[in-house]
C-alpha cells in the first residue's frame, strides 16, 4: 500500500495462509489489524535503517572533514547504500518474480542507478528517506486502526467461573452456554449473558456506543467487552467466545476495513500500467538531457504514494470514527452511498418508539390531585406484570411519588386488577370491568383521547367512586423529531414511515415526529413494495428498522440500517449497517460523516495528483535534486495521513448525548411530551 508495503509483505512472504480474523492478537500490540500477523520486525528494520544512516552520515563527515580520505567516504557510503538499499531492492526482486510491476520498482531503480554513477551517498539518503517514509506511514496506518482495535481488544483473557460455593479463574475461550461467571467492579465482561443476582453500572461504550454508563440489574442482558463499574454481578453465559456481541462486532469492522469502494478498486486496476509509464517518461528524460540525476529524481517523486493512501487512510479514520458511535457498517461501499441518500424509510414500533407504554395522559376527577391518581393506580399495579403496570410504577419512581403496599391482590388477564390499598378498595382496569364490579355513572364521557390512536385507557375507582383514568401509548424516541428535521437539513428529499399498526395511529405518531408520510397496516411484503415504489422514483432509499421483523424491507433498500443491533443476531445480519444502540441521531451523522469522507479523499487525491504532476515537471527540467525529489515524496503522504486523520474526531459531539431507553437499558419510561394533567369534573 505504500512505497513498498515492506513491513507487511515480508510476513505474509513467510506465511500464505489465510488468516482468519478470530485469530487471537499478540499480548501488546505490534499486530496487524487487516490480518493478525505480528508485526515484532517493525523493530529490527528500524534498527537496520539507522545503522544505515549512520554510514551515509559518516561517509559526508570524513568527506567534509578529512582531505584526501576519498576511498574511506565512498566505502562508508557504499556500506550505507548497501544496507539501506538492500532491502527496497530485494522486494522489487520478489515482485517481479511473481510477474507483478509495482511502484516497488522505480524506487529500486532509483537507488541502483544512484549506485551505479557511484553517488553512494546520494542512494543512501534516498533509501533512507523512502524507508523512513514506509515505517512512519506503516506506523501512523496501525495507529488509526488502533482506534479500531480499542474497541474489539476489550474481552479479558479470563473470567471467574462460579460452580456451586467455589470460584475458579479459567480462560475465557472455555466458557460455555449455561456456565455461572462473578464479575467484580472494574472487571470486564468475558462473555454475553443474563445477569442472575447483583446490581451495578456499566460501560457499554465498546458495544452501543453510549457514553454514560448503563444500571443493570438481575434479568438484565450484558455484554463481552463491557466494563463493570460498581457493584458484583453474577451472569449466566448466553453466548461465548466469536459468538458474542463484541465477537461480531469485531468481525465486521475487520471485514469492513478490507472491503473497497469502486474507485479503490479503479486504482488498483490502473495501477499496474503506471510503472511502465513513469519509466518511458525516465526514459525520454534520459535521452533528451543525458542527466541521470534527473532521471533518479523523476522515478523517485514518480512513486504514487500520497494517491494510493488518499482513500485507505480516510477509510479507516471513518470506520473508527463509526466504530466509536456503535455504527458499524459492513462494506465501505455503503459508507459512500450514505452520502448520497436521498430518502428514509422508517418503521415504526422498535424504531420511531420504544416499543414500550408509557404514561401520557393523567386525567382525575375533581378534587384529585395527579400524584394521588397515579399512586393509588400504581400501588394497586405493584405487583402486576402488564406493561401498564411497569409504565405506572417507572412514572411513579421518576417523580418520587411513594407507593403503598397493596393487600388481597388480584388480576384479571386482560381486564383490571383489584387490591385493598390503605383499607380501601381500589379497582384498576377498563372501564366495562370497571363496570362489571358495579362502578356507577358516565364516566366515559370525560375521555377525550381516541383509542385508535394508539392510546391505551385504563380507569381508576376507590371504595365504588371513580377517580379518574389514565393514558398511554407507545412512547415515541425523544430524539426522532430532531433527529427527522437534521435529516431534512442536510437535503434528504423525502421521509417516510411504515407501519404495521393501524393507519390513524401510524397518523398520529407522524404527526408526532414531524414525518409527512406515513403507511399503517402494512404487512411485510407491503414495506417491500413501498420500498421498491421509491426506488423506482430515482430515489436512494435507507431503509431503518429494528432488525427483526423488517428483513426483507432492510434488504430491499439502497442500505438496510438495523437499530438496538446489540445483542441481537438477527439484526446484525439483516442489514448492511448495524447501530448497536437506538440513538436516530447517529443517522444524519452517518450522512454527515459519508460526506466528509468522500471530500478529504477528493483532497487527497489532489494532494496526490500536484505532488506527481508537479514533482515529474520539476525533475524532467532539473529544479529537483534526488534527495529533494524523496523528502517531497514523504511530505505528500504525510498531509494525506493527517488530512484524513481529521475524520477521527467526527461525531465526538454525539459522545455526550444521553441516547433513549433500549431494550437492553432498563430506564424509567417519559414520554416525549410533558404528561398532561387534565382535571375532570366530578
Amino acid at each position: 500500500m505504500q512505497v513498498t508495503s515492506l513491513l507487511s509483505r515480508r510476513t505474509h512472504d513467510a506465511d500464505p495462509a489465510p488468516h482468519h480474523p478470530h485469530h487471537s492478537h499478540h499480548e501488546g500490540g505490534g499486530s496487524c489489524p487487516a490480518c493478525g500477523h505480528d508485526h515484532s520486525h517493525t523493530q529490527v528494520r528500524l534498527t537496520q535503517t539507522l545503522i544505515g544512516l549512520m554510514f551515509v552520515i559518516n561517509a559526508y563527515v570524513v568527506d567534509w572533514v578529512v582531505d584526501r580520505a576519498t576511498l574511506v567516504a565512498a566505502a562508508s557510503g557504499m556500506l550505507g547504500a548497501v544496507i539501506l538499499g538492500a532491502p527496497i531492492v530485494m522486494t522489487a526482486i520478489k515482485d517481479l518474480r511473481r510477474g507483478l510491476l509495482s511502484i516497488n520498482e522505480l524506487v529500486a531503480l532509483a537507488v541502483l542507478a544512484a549506485i551505479s554513477t557511484g553517488d553512494y551517498k546520494t542512494a543512501g539518503v534516498i533509501a533512507f528517506f523512502m524507508l523512513m517514509g514506509e515505517i512512519i506511514e506503516t506506523r501512523t496506518a496501525e495507529g488509526a486502526r488502533a482506534s479500531i482495535e480499542s474497541l474489539i481488544k476489550l474481552t479479558p483473557t479470563k473470567a471467574r467461573r462460579v460452580a456451586g460455593n467455589t470460584e475458579e479463574e479459567v480462560p475465557v475461550h472455555e466458557l460455555k452456554v449455561g456456565d455461572i461467571i462473578r464479575v467484580r467492579p472494574g472487571d470486564n465482561v468475558g462473555a454475553d449473558g443474563v445477569v442472575v443476582s447483583g446490581q451495578s453500572s456499566l460501560n457499554q461504550a465498546s458495544i452501543t456506543g453510549e457514553s454514560l454508563p448503563v444500571d443493570k440489574k438481575a434479568g438484565d442482558e450484558v455484554f463481552a467487552g463491557t466494563i463493570n463499574l460498581t457493584g458484583v454481578l453474577d451472569i449466566k453465559v448466553s453466548r461465548a467466545g466469536r459468538d458474542t456481541t463484541l465477537g461480531r462486532v469485531r468481525d465486521l469492522i475487520l471485514a469492513a476495513e478490507q472491503t473497497k469502494l469502486p474507485i479503490m478498486r479503479i486504482i488498483d486496476q490502473y495501477m499496474g500500467f503506471y510503472t511502465p509509464l513513469v519509466l518511458v517518461v525516465a526514459a525520454l528524460v534520459w535521452v533528451f538531457t543525458r542527466d541521470l540525476n534527473r532521471v533518479i529524481a523523476t522515478l523517485v517523486v514518480s512513486c504514487p504514494c500520497a494517491f494510493v493512501l488518499a482513500t485507505p487512510t480516510a477509510i479507516v479514520a471513518a470506520l473508527s470514527a463509526a466504530a466509536r458511535l456503535g455504527i458499524l457498517i459492513k462494506n465501505v461501499a455503503d459508507l459512500e452511498l450514505a452520502g448520497r441518500l436521498t430518502a428514509f424509510i422508517f418503521d415504526k414500533t422498535g424504531t420511531i418508539t420504544t416499543g414500550k407504554l408509557a404514561v401520557s395522559r393523567l386525567a382525575p376527577q375533581e378534587g384529585v390531585s395527579p400524584a394521588e391518581l397515579l399512586r393509588l393506580a400504581a400501588s394497586a399495579e405493584k405487583y402486576s406484570n402488564h406493561p401498564a403496570a411497569k409504565a405506572l410504577a417507572a412514572l411513579a419512581e421518576e417523580v418520587n411519588v411513594p407507593l403503598a403496599e397493596p393487600q388481597n391482590f388480584a388480576e384479571t388477564a386482560g381486564r383490571g386488577v383489584k387490591a385493598q390499598v390503605e383499607g380501601a378498595e381500589v379497582l384498576v382496569g377498563r372501564a366495562q370491568w370497571l363496570q362489571d364490579h358495579g362502578l356507577q355513572g358516565d364516566f366515559l364521557k370525560s375521555v377525550d383521547l381516541n383509542e385508535t390512536e394508539g392510546f391505551s385507557l385504563i380507569f381508576v375507582a376507590r371504595q365504588g367512586r371513580f377517580l379518574g383514568w389514565i393514558g398511554l401509548r407507545d412512547e415515541t424516541r425523544a430524539e426522532a423529531r430532531p433527529a427527522l428535521e437534521e435529516l431534512k437539513a442536510i437535503g434528504v428529499r423525502r421521509i417516510a414511515m411504515v407501519s404495521g399498526d393501524r393507519q390513524p395511529v401510524a397518523a398520529r405518531v407522524a404527526r408526532e415526529i414531524g414525518c409527512e408520510e406515513s403507511r399503517g397496516e402494512c404487512l411485510p411484503q407491503d414495506k417491500v413494495d413501498f420500498v421498491r415504489a421509491f426506488k423506482q422514483q430515482g430515489l436512494r432509499v435507507a431503509v431503518v428498522g429494528d432488525g427483526v421483523n423488517d428483513a426483507p424491507a432492510l434488504a430491499a433498500g439502497d442500505i438496510g440500517i438495523a437499530m438496538g443491533a446489540a445483542g441481537s443476531e438477527v439484526a446484525i445480519h439483516s442489514a448492511t449497517i448495524a447501530l448497536m444502540n437506538n440513538d436516530l441521531r447517529r443517522l444524519p451523522f452517518l450522512v454527515r460523516l459519508s460526506r466528509a469522507t468522500r471530500s478529504v479523499i477528493n483532497q487527497n487525491f489532489v494532494v496526490g495528483i500536484l505532488f506527481i504532476v508537479g514533482g515529474l515537471a520539476l525533475s524532467a527540467f532539473g529544479y529537483l535534486s534526488p534527495i529533494v525529489a524523496a523528502i517531497m515524496h514523504n511530505v505528500g503522504s504525510f498531509i494525506v495521513i493527517f488530512n484524513s486523520a481529521r475524520l477521527v474526531r467526527q461525531g465526538e459531539e454525539l459522545e455526550h448525548y444521553e441516547p433513549a431507553a433500549t431494550p437492553s437499558t432498563p430506564a424509567p419510561s417519559v414520554p416525549e411530551q410533558p404528561i398532561t394533567f387534565k382535571p375532570q369534573p366530578a
